[in-house]
C-alpha cells in the first residue's frame, strides 16, 4: 500500500476520455519537445499528426470527473483514483517547492487519461505516443495501458510508486515549462549531453524530489505512507526501463548514443536518486559538464 488510506485526494486533477476519442490534428502542428522526444524514444513516427485538417476517431469521447475518488484508500484500490491521488500530492508539493526554485507555480490544467487516441493542444496523439506533457494546453496525457507496456515490453518492475513516477516525471515537465526551460531547450539536438537529455533527466530528478517530499492534505495527513525500499526500487526500475539504451536495444536491437534524447538507464536512475536524496534544488542538469551528466 502506498497511499495513506485516510488522506484526502478529492482535490486532485484527473479526468478520463472514453475509448476512441476523436483526434483533431492541426492548431499549429505538433512541434513540441515532449512529442518529438517520445517519438524518438519509442521509435514511432508521429509526423502524420503534424499539419492542418482533422482526422476523425472511432467514436465520441466521454469524460469522467472521477468524483468517486475521494480518499487514499480509493487510490490504493484503483489506478484511475491513484492518478488523481498522485495529482493531489504533486500539486501540494510543487505549490511549496517551486517558489523556492524561483518558479511562479500554478497547477497543470488537467491530467487526462485516455484510451487509444486523444486530441491535445499539441495535436493528436495515440497510445503509441506514451505519456507526455503538452505545454500548449499545460496538460498531462496518460494512456493507462502504458503501465502494462512498461512492465511487459521493457521490463520494469510493477508497483504503485513506479506508476506514479511516470506522472511525477511529466509534472516535472510542467515545472520546466513554467520556468521557461522547455522553450530554451528546444533546439532539436540529440546525443548524450544534448538539451533533450538534460531536460528528461531533470524531470526524473524532480520526480525523485517529490517522492521524498512527504506532502500532506489540508488536514495535515500525509498523502503517502512511508516508502519502503521495494517501492523505491520499483520507481528506479521504471526510470531504468525508459532509458535510451534499453529502449533502443529492445526496439532496434542496437544502441546509438548519437540519437539519445532521454538519457541512459543508469543516468535516469541516478538523477531520480539525486532528487530523492538531495531535493529539487539539486536537479540542475543543465549546469553539469557533459562528462558528469
Amino acid at each position: 500500500m502506498t497511499f495513506n488510506p485516510d488522506s484526502d485526494i478529492s482535490r486532485g486533477r484527473a479526468s478520463k476520455r472514453g475509448r476512441g476519442t476523436a483526434i483533431a490534428v492541426g492548431g499549429g502542428g505538433i512541434g513540441i519537445i515532449a512529442i518529438f522526444l517520445l517519438s524518438q524514444l519509442l521509435g514511432v513516427d508521429l509526423s502524420g499528426f503534424v499539419g492542418g485538417g482533422a482526422e476523425g476517431g472511432t467514436g465520441a469521447g466521454e469524460e469522467s470527473s472521477l468524483e468517486a475518488c475521494q480518499t487514499g484508500a480509493d487510490a490504493n484500490a484503483n489506478i484511475e483514483c491513484r492518478m488523481k491521488g498522485a495529482s493531489a500530492s504533486l500539486d501540494v508539493f510543487w505549490a511549496d517547492e517551486a517558489p523556492q526554485l524561483g518558479v511562479a507555480y500554478h497547477s497543470p490544467a488537467d491530467l487526462v487519461m485516455f484510451d487509444q487516441q486523444v486530441a491535445t493542444g499539441c495535436g493528436g496523439a495515440s497510445s503509441a505516443t506514451g505519456p507526455f506533457y503538452c505545454p500548449n494546453d499545460e496538460t498531462i496525457y496518460l494512456d493507462v495501458a502504458f503501465f502494462d507496456e512498461l512492465e511487459s515490453r521493457f521490463g520494469a518492475d510493477g508497483g504503485t510508486l513506479s506508476e506514479m513516477y511516470v506522472v511525477a516525471h511529466e509534472w516535472g515537465h510542467h515545472i520546466q515549462n513554467l520556468a521557461g526551460i522547455l522553450q530554451q531547450a528546444q533546439d532539436g539536438q540529440t546525443g548524450p549531453a544534448s538539451n533533450s537529455v538534460r531536460t528528461e533527466l531533470q524531470a526524473d530528478c524532480f520526480a525523485g524530489a517529490w517522492a521524498a517530499g512527504s506532502p500532506t492534505d489540508e488536514a495535515g495527513v500525509p498523502f503517502l505512507m512511508p516508502l519502503t525500499q521495494q517501492q523505491i526500487d520499483d520507481a528506479l526500475s521504471a526510470a531504468a526501463a525508459v532509458g535510451d539504451d534499453r529502449i533502443q536495444q529492445s526496439v532496434q536491437g542496437q544502441v546509438d548514443p548519437h540519437s539519445f534524447t532521454h538519457g541512459t538507464s543508469e543516468q535516469r536512475e541516478r538523477w531520480f536518486t539525486t532528487g530523492y536524496e538531495q531535493g529539487a534544488a539539486a536537479c540542475d542538469t543543465f549546469g553539469v559538464p557533459a562528462g558528469q551528466l
